[in-house]
C-alpha cells in the first residue's frame, strides 16, 4: 500500500462572530520559546498532511490534536481541515492523562461554526 502524498495545508484560527481568535490570543500568552514550539509543530503538521501519532491523533469525525511538548508539561491545538485550510480551534495545557470534555465540548461547537 502506498504512503498518501503528503498535502501543504493553509493555517488560519478559528474567528468568533466578533472577530476574536482564541487560538491566536492562548499562544500568545505562552512565552517566546513556547510560541516557536508550538509554531514547528503546527507547520510540521501544515506541511506533512495527513499525519497521525505521535504527533497528530484524531480526537473525533473532522477533529484533531497537535500533540504538543513543551518544558514541563504539554500542549493540545484541537484543529479540523476545511478545504484543504487546517482551522485551528482550540488550544490548551492539558494537567490530566485525558482530555477534558469541556475543551472537546468548546471545539466542537466552534468546528460547527466552521463549517457553516
Amino acid at each position: 500500500m502506498s504512503k498518501p502524498i503528503p498535502v501543504v495545508l493553509t493555517v488560519r484560527f478559528f474567528a468568533s462572530e466578533v472577530g476574536n481568535e482564541p487560538v491566536r490570543e492562548w499562544i500568545k500568552l505562552l512565552d517566546a520559546k513556547d510560541r516557536r514550539t508550538v509554531g514547528e509543530d503546527v507547520k510540521t503538521v501544515q506541511i506533512g498532511w495527513p499525519m497521525g501519532m505521535p504527533l497528530v491523533r484524531k480526537m473525533g469525525k473532522d477533529l484533531f490534536e497537535v500533540r504538543i511538548t513543551l518544558p514541563g508539561r504539554i500542549a493540545r491545538i484541537l484543529f479540523t481541515v476545511i478545504d484543504g485550510t487546517m482551522v485551528l480551534l482550540h488550544g490548551f495545557i492539558k494537567k490530566s492523562q485525558e482530555t477534558p470534555r469541556e475543551d472537546l465540548d468548546l471545539a466542537r461547537k466552534r468546528l460547527r461554526q466552521a463549517r457553516q
